[in-house]
């Protein structure tokens, strides 16, 4: 699979003497191109795996081909490059999350494929699922997609038991360790990052049962909410009880919480650099955020506590893919791509990468090869986590879950005139809303 001499050896140039004169041998074709985008993080990893282009001999991974990885300036260039991609500027192969599958095979960007037994059986049928739209698969889990909630070095483990616990540690140890916050974010931001604390409090955009999204939703009432609702009961005094404190005739920061963005005074702009101080008990990180932690703090990773002890709350725990592209056939590289698409989906190929990459493997064989932190990152993934439903996260009117909970925030804690009950009622409605209408896709 991989060849000893490079383009450097092959660079001498070969000279036959025949009669009457020399002759230069016969020049080889130049080899195919295969094109993989991703984002600013895993595309110099693909290109320390395959190698920079000018590098790699014909066939290192392909047959006949070599691998032109072109890294997008971040994750939201990536997608709007995937949106206005045509069939002469677009890509072989995408690496990009699990909720862009169905818009991809409905906007015709992204082809169905079929993975061998050999490969399809180191995947569980919720990963396969999370890359397939009715009933086809659109590419091959990569690694699995999450955050996980980890303590400082010194807080006791005693201090994690439940969402309660941390907010007493904050509070008991807040003037004498200079804390500036109880628990903020390192990666993911508020929405996507931060779904564990909205889960434990006891909001989230759509419930589970069974596998799949409970759509039994209660009528807004005064009563404890019904199955599938998406507000539970208690939100409201979960947030008077531990995030929230009174001010005047109006609800503020008690100053534990810090999401990435809110009403002023009640955000974490520098939480990285307060978490590494010692300023910051507990923090909330990506399983792309290896380097951020030392190998002490890296085996506390854990969901985060609910309410109650032996609860978490939920966090999105769905597979990024190698993900098809339409525009392969239109190149005449559809068989090229799904071959090197087996090797991404491979024992490995999925060690190779991730040796790398430094994420929770997909392939529950190569898994068992990860370091202490993708086997952390990837026990909290099991523990506590809900699939990335695009269609019902995208919202309707606009009303995307991407932009909910940061608004709640900044108009609960920011907002004199913001109610916070009738704030509330009025976020369950949109979601309710959101769970109907995606639902139905």
């Amino acid at each position: 699979m991989f060849s000893i001499s490079k383009k450097g050896a092959g660079a001498v140039v070969a000279f036959a003497v025949v009669l009457g004169g020399i002759a230069l041998a016969p020049a080889q074709a130049a080899p195919k191109v295969l094109t993989i985008w991703a984002d600013e993080t895993r595309g110099p990893n693909l290109i320390q795996l395959f190698g920079a282009l000018e590098d790699q001999d014909e066939g290192d991974f392909v047959d006949g081909y070599v691998i032109d990885v072109k890294p997008q300036a971040n994750f939201d260039a990536l997608k709007a490059a995937l949106d206005n991609a045509t069939s002469a500027s677009g890509p072989d192969i995408v690496l990009g999350p699990n909720d862009w599958v169905a818009t991809g095979a409905k906007n015709g960007k992204l082809a169905a494929l079929t993975l061998p037994a050999t490969i399809k059986k180191d995947f569980t049928a919720n990963q396969l699922g999370d890359l397939s739209y009715k009933g086809k698969l659109y590419g091959v889990p990569l690694d699995v997609n999450n955050v996980a909630m980890v303590r400082n070095e010194g807080v006791p483990s005693s201090a994690v038991a439940t969402f309660g616990a941390m907010v007493n540690y904050f509070q008991a140890n807040k003037e004498a360790q200079g804390l500036t916050a109880g628990l903020c974010i390192l990666g993911g931001g508020t929405s996507w990052g931060g779904l564990g604390v909205w889960s434990a409090l006891g909001l989230q955009p759509y419930r589970m049962s069974n596998g799949k999204v409970d759509t039994k939703l209660s009528k807004a009432t005064a009563t404890v909410a019904a199955s599938g609702d998406p507000v539970s009961g208690s939100f409201v005094n979960n947030l008077k009880a531990l995030v929230l404190e009174p001010s005047g005739n109006r609800w503020v920061s008690n100053g534990f919480w810090a999401p990435w963005d809110g009403a002023p005074g009640t955000t974490m702009a520098n939480c990285e650099a307060d978490f590494k101080a010692g300023k910051v008990p507990f923090a909330i990180l990506g399983n792309w955020q290896k380097g951020m932690l030392s190998t002490a703090i890296e085996g506390t990773l854990q969901p985060v506590p609910g309410v109650t002890a032996g609860t978490y709350g939920n966090a999105f725990g769905s597979v990024s893919g190698a993900l098809l592209t339409s525009f392969a056939n239109g190149k005449g590289n559809l068989a090229a791509a799904k071959s090197l698409l087996n090797y991404f989906g491979s024992r490995a190929g999925q060690r190779d990468y991730q040796k790398i990459e430094n994420r929770p493997h997909a392939n529950a064989k190569a898994a068992k090869f990860g370091s202490v932190f993708q086997k952390g990152m990837a026990r909290a993934a099991g523990q506590a986590s809900i699939p990335q439903i695009g269609s019902i996260l995208n919202g309707t009117g606009g009303n995307a879950w991407w932009d909910l909970p940061g608004d709640f925030w900044w108009n609960v804690t920011g907002d004199p005139g913001v109610d916070l009950t009738t704030k509330t009622k009025s976020l369950s409605a949109i979601l309710k809303a959101n769970v109907v209408a995606g639902s139905k896709f």
